[in-house]
């Protein structure tokens, strides 16, 4: 029997795919396993390829894992395709609306595919064209909405159907600031005032940080580690230290300066060092003396408080914008 607390869970899930002519095939997703608790927002964080949209292809029933488990809702993804499909309500990374259609005719058609009649869809239409403060262009086609009035439009559409768990794959990608921060208000409302379980998955390092009550960390098909954001981030005592460098070439010089002076943790990406100290702007200036005396030109320094991505440097081995 399900546990009501758990709205999805996903146990050992393995995913694989025709690789390219004559290569082995691509393994998508590696031993994926997941519980998230009912009436919150998870978010799966990670780059382009590391098995995110895949996920949420197999909780959603759009495709079948090689192997492993998964329960949307109380029920089998794989036994019971159909019923899942009435609990979700699913944001693609592609919009779904017509573009030929208006933002009404687009809401009133998915409401009437559900099984609305059409007094009901229309006022469901008119409720979510309201929520999301689309009312003055529910009438215009939707091709001529910004990205951002597009977006909405796509989760208005996910929505129509009251659904219990709703999935948001990469729902901001290409948004402005003001469009994002206003996605970001209505989802921490979906969750908070109406219970409704929402896993979303993007590789905003911002974005998780500021929705999700807990996220994953993928990478390669796998879960590198799992928490709150603030778990995560309390995990590294001290502060960061960044230096980038005039020349990556100096990047071993500066690695082994910094490990002589006591820092944690030092590694190097492209043209910058990262290192962990206690006290991170009283290092700078011992820092900035060592470096030179070893002759190695510093372009820039800052000191942070630990951040998603030194999570991901500590876990996945690099830092997530060499990967993003």
């Amino acid at each position: 029997m399900s546990d009501p607390t758990v709205a999805i869970s996903a146990a050992d899930l393995v995913k694989t795919y025709p690789g390219a002519r004559g290569a082995p095939r691509v393994r998508a997703l590696d031993g994926l396993s997941l519980d998230i608790r009912a009436g919150s927002v998870f978010a799966v964080l990670g780059p382009n390829g590391a098995g995110k949209s895949t996920t949420v292809k197999i909780l959603a029933t759009l495709a079948r894992p090689d192997s492993g488990r998964a329960v949307v809702a109380g029920v089998d993804v794989e036994r019971s395709p159909d019923l899942v499909r009435r609990a979700i309500g699913l944001v693609s990374q592609k919009s779904s609306a017509d573009p030929m259609g208006t933002g009404r005719e687009n809401l009133v058609l998915s409401a009437r595919i559900h099984g609305l009649g059409r007094p009901a869809a229309a006022a469901r239409a008119d409720e979510l064209l309201a929520r999301f403060d689309l009312t003055e262009a529910a009438d215009r086609l939707t091709k001529t909405y910004s990205g951002g009035m597009a977006r909405k439009l796509d989760v208005a559409i996910g929505l129509v159907a009251r659904p219990q768990v709703l999935f948001l794959d990469e729902p901001t990608t290409g948004l402005d600031p003001q469009a994002r921060a206003q996605l970001w208000a209505e989802i921490a409302k979906l969750a908070g005032a109406e219970q409704l379980t929402v896993l979303l998955t993007t590789h905003y390092l911002d974005e998780a940080d500021h929705l999700a009550d807990r996220l994953a960390i993928v990478d390669a098909g796998r879960i590198v580690v799992e928490g709150t954001p603030d778990e995560l981030k309390s995990e590294l005592r001290g502060d960061t230290v960044h230096v980038d460098l005039v020349e990556p070439a100096a990047i071993p010089i500066a690695q082994a300066t910094l490990e002589r002076l006591g820092l944690r943790e030092v590694t190097g990406d492209g043209s910058a060092v990262r290192a962990r100290a206690d006290s991170g702007a009283r290092e700078v200036p011992g820092v900035l003396a060592a470096l030179d005396d070893a002759g190695v030109a510093v372009a820039s320094v800052t000191v942070a408080r630990p951040s998603l991505d030194d999570v991901y440097l500590r876990y996945a081995g690099r830092a997530f914008a060499e990967v993003a």
